[in-house]
C-alpha cells in the first residue's frame, strides 16, 4: 500500500489502452495541475503546439514549477514519475491559465491536458498558498456563484473549442468544485462532451447554487472522492454519492493527495466517513446554511480579516509570523459575536494543521542518523505548535476579558 507516488512507479509504464484511465488518475492530474506553468505552457489564444513534459522538463524556467515550498519535494517527484513513464510521459499540456485578482477575490487557474489514445483532461486548480484563494474558498457559502466558478464556465466553453471528441473535467479541492460548477452551467453541447466529472475532496453547492444549473443532468458522471476524514469535500455537500479514501495520516492534513492510500491500482476504500468526523460535517452544514447573507458576510469577512490581519498574502508566512500580530487578531474576532468568534478560532486551528503537517513531516525525516542526539531536543515542529497554542491560549483570554467589558 502507498501513495500516488508508489502508484506512478507500480503503473506508470501501463499504457492507458493496456489499463484505463481510473480515480487515481484524475488525482495524478490534479496535483499536477498545482504547478507552476507561467511562461511555459501556452495559455487560449496562443498560436504555439501543446507543450509535452519533455519540453516542461528541459525549459529554463523549471525550476519556478516548484513555487510553493511546502510540497517541492512531492511535487518533484509526482513529475518525474509521470515523466519517466509511458502512461503521461507523452502528455501534452495547452490552455493553461493562472489569474489572481484580489480585488475580485478570486484565485483561477486551469489547463488542458492530451494523453495518449485521444483522452483529454480539463483541469481545474484547487486553492494554492494563496490567502485570497482561501478567501474565495469562504466565499462559496454564498447563495450567489464566485467569480472562480462564472470564470470557469466560461473557461470550459472556450478550452472545448480545442478538443476533438468527449472529454474529462475534474480537480481536487476547490477545483472540484470548479470542474462539478462548469459542467452543470456550460452549453448544453458542451456539457453533452463531457464522459466524467472528477470532484476530489470539492466543496459543495447551496442548495440555491445547484438547482440554477443541470446538476441533475450530470450527477451521475460525478466521480467523487474524499479522505475518511474529510471536512473540505464535505463542505456544503449532502448527497450521499461518494467514494471514501483512507489516508496515512489524521484529521483536516487528509486533504493533501499525497497522504491517501493506493492499494494495487485504486485507492484504498474504506466504507465511510469517520462517525465523529462526519457529525461534526452535518452540523458545520447546518450551521452555515443556518445562517443569512448578511451573517455569513460577517463570518466569511471576519475570518479573512483574521488571515489579512498577520500582514501577509500567503499561508506559509501566515502561520509562520501570525504570532507577532496576535494584538490585531484579537481585535478582528473580538468585533464579532460570541458564536462567530468560536467558529474562527477551530478553523484557524484546523487551518494551524493544514499548513504545518509539511513542516512536521519534514523535521522527522531529517532526524535519521542523528536521531538518538536529537531525541532530547525539541524539534521545531514542537516548538511552533508551543507558541500557537499559547497564541490562542493569549487569544481565547481576550475575548473573554472583551466580552466582559462590553457587559
Amino acid at each position: 500500500m502507498g501513495t500516488i507516488l508508489d502508484y506512478l512507479r507500480a503503473y506508470g509504464d501501463y499504457s492507458l489502452e493496456e489499463k484505463p484511465f481510473c480515480d487515481v488518475d484524475s488525482l495524478v492530474i490534479s496535483q499536477l495541475s498545482y504547478l507552476k506553468f507561467d511562461g511555459i505552457v501556452p495559455g487560449p489564444g496562443d498560436e504555439r503546439a501543446p507543450v509535452s513534459l519533455q519540453e516542461i522538463a528541459a525549459h529554463a524556467d523549471y525550476d519556478r514549477l516548484y513555487a510553493d515550498e511546502r510540497y517541492r519535494k512531492d511535487n518533484t517527484a509526482l513529475f518525474t514519475g509521470a515523466l519517466q513513464g509511458r502512461r503521461f510521459g507523452d502528455m501534452r499540456l495547452w490552455n493553461y491559465v493562472n489569474l489572481i485578482e484580489t480585488e475580485r477575490e478570486s484565485q483561477f487557474s486551469a489547463v488542458v491536458c492530451g494523453l495518449s489514445g485521444g483522452t483529454v483532461y480539463v483541469v481545474f486548480r484547487g486553492t494554492d498558498e494563496n490567502i485570497v484563494g482561501w478567501k474565495e474558498d469562504l466565499n462559496l457559502a454564498f447563495s450567489e456563484p464566485v467569480p472562480g466558478q462564472r470564470r470557469s464556465v466560461s473557461y470550459l466553453e472556450q478550452a472545448a473549442r480545442t478538443i476533438g471528441g468527449d472529454f474529462y473535467v475534474g480537480g481536487h479541492s476547490k477545483g472540484g468544485n470548479f470542474a462539478v460548477y462548469a459542467a452543470m452551467c456550460c452549453r448544453q453541447e458542451v456539457r453533452q462532451r463531457i464522459a466524467r466529472i472528477y470532484d476530489h475532496d470539492g466543496p459543495g453547492f447551496r442548495p440555491e447554487v445547484r438547482e440554477q444549473g443541470a446538476y441533475r443532468e450530470i450527477e451521475g458522471r460525478i466521480h467523487k472522492t474524499v479522505p475518511r476524514s474529510s471536512l473540505v469535500g464535505m463542505l456544503l455537500y449532502t448527497e450521499g454519492n461518494y467514494r471514501v479514501v483512507e489516508s496515512k495520516t489524521l484529521g483536516i492534513a487528509q486533504h493533501n493527495p499525497y497522504t491517501w492510500l493506493v492499494k494495487d491500482d485504486d485507492f484504498r476504500m474504506v466504507d465511510d466517513i469517520r462517525p465523529g468526523r462526519k457529525f461534526v460535517d452535518q452540523t458545520l452544514n447546518e450551521w452555515i446554511l443556518s445562517l443569512d447573507q448578511a451573517q455569513m458576510h460577517i463570518f466569511v469577512d471576519t475570518l479573512y480579516g483574521v488571515v489579512q490581519a498577520s500582514e501577509t498574502d500567503n499561508l506559509i508566512d501566515f502561520t509562520a509570523h501570525w504570532f507577532q500580530s496576535i494584538q490585531k487578531i484579537g481585535r478582528a474576532i473580538g468585533r464579532v459575536d460570541e458564536e462567530t468568534a468560536e467558529v474562527v478560532m477551530q478553523i484557524m486551528r484546523a487551518l494551524f494543521e493544514m499548513v504545518s503537517l509539511h513542516a512536521k513531516e519534514q523535521a522527522q525525516s531529517k532526524r535519521g542518523a542523528r536521531e538518538s542526539k536529537r531525541r532530547s531536543r525539541k524539534n521545531r515542529w514542537e516548538l511552533q505548535r508551543e507558541k500557537f497554542e499559547e497564541g490562542m491560549a493569549q487569544l481565547e483570554s481576550r475575548l473573554k476579558l472583551q466580552r466582559s467589558e462590553k457587559k
